[in-house]
């Protein structure tokens, strides 16, 4: 049984004040040579608001470098976090501005396909988190002017929400299509106070990506360990719904300059859950 171990784009950075998530323009191209050294599968990559007609997957010269580094690194692109949206939803937004939406998730989807990517994620979750059912209603509506591309190309949306399991499991039923499926992150839901048994199991085959985190309750993001996720009750979870897939490191930061070690530590810390678990 193979599991896809990776990083979020970034966290193989040092942050110098840029906060926790970040696209790393100055060190991105590195960020492939070091997952690869330490032994991890796969990078997510950021599409963030921040200067992204710069980000690599908006040119074709930044495709065929990215391409170029999956092939000499053997690190790949299956997901596409794209943060853009968690920054300017769908929602609470004027009608100009949600087709702008649109049209840049379409041309994510056709990107995706072209290095290769499985997925593109929509965050709703901090700014991006839904408040009401007319905003699920006009989420909804964007999501099936897109869904015609993203069949055509086979690339998954995913979505990241702070809803408890049984209205996220409603939200995809409403949706109804096999290509829209969830992303389970262990730390937004620890923060939460969610129980991880009980959404993965609810949430079943429709998980399609894992973002492993730890989060105080209430609070902010931790080492892991050191918060609030139950790694036991979720790995349990994965077990019993059969999950195949990725596990994506969106981890707490530590010290700047040090993180391939740090990471390392983390590579030992999911590695000790999936060799009990999933072995």
């Amino acid at each position: 049984m193979t599991y896809s171990l990776g990083i979020m784009q970034g966290r193989l950075t040092p942050s110098n004040g840029r906060g926790i998530q970040f696209f790393p323009f100055d060190n991105w191209e590195n960020e492939f040579k070091l997952a690869a050294q330490i032994g991890l599968n796969e990078i997510e990559f950021i599409f963030d608001l921040d200067r992204f007609t710069e980000n690599p997957l908006w040119s074709e010269n930044g495709l065929a470098t990215i391409n170029q580094l999956i092939n000499e690194t053997g690190v790949k692109v299956n997901h596409i976090c794209a943060d853009y949206f968690m920054r300017r939803p769908f929602f609470r937004t004027d009608d100009a501005t949600r087709q702008e939406n649109i049209d840049i998730l379409k041309k994510l989807i056709v990107v995706a396909k072209q290095i290769g990517a499985q997925t593109v994620e929509i965050p709703l979750v901090d700014n991006s988190s839904i408040k009401t059912e007319d905003e699920q209603n006009t989420l909804i509506a964007a999501l099936n002017q897109v869904i015609p591309t993203a069949v055509e190309q086979g690339v998954t949306l995913t979505l990241e929400t702070d809803l408890p399991p049984k209205l996220f499991l409603e939200l995809l039923q409403r949706i109804n299509n096999p290509l829209v499926k969830a992303n389970y992150d262990s730390g937004n839901s620890s923060g939460l106070g969610y129980d991880p048994y009980e959404e993965i199991t609810t949430l079943g085959k429709l998980v399609h990506n894992i973002h492993i985190k730890d989060r105080l309750l209430g609070g902010t993001t931790r080492p892991l360990g050191m918060g609030s996720a139950n790694f036991d009750k979720l790995f349990q979870a994965i077990k019993e719904v059969g999950y195949r897939g990725s596990f994506i490191l969106q981890v707490a930061r530590q010290t700047d300059g040090d993180e391939p070690r740090t990471i390392k530590q983390y590579i030992n810390f999911v590695n000790g859950y999936i060799q009990k678990y999933l072995a």
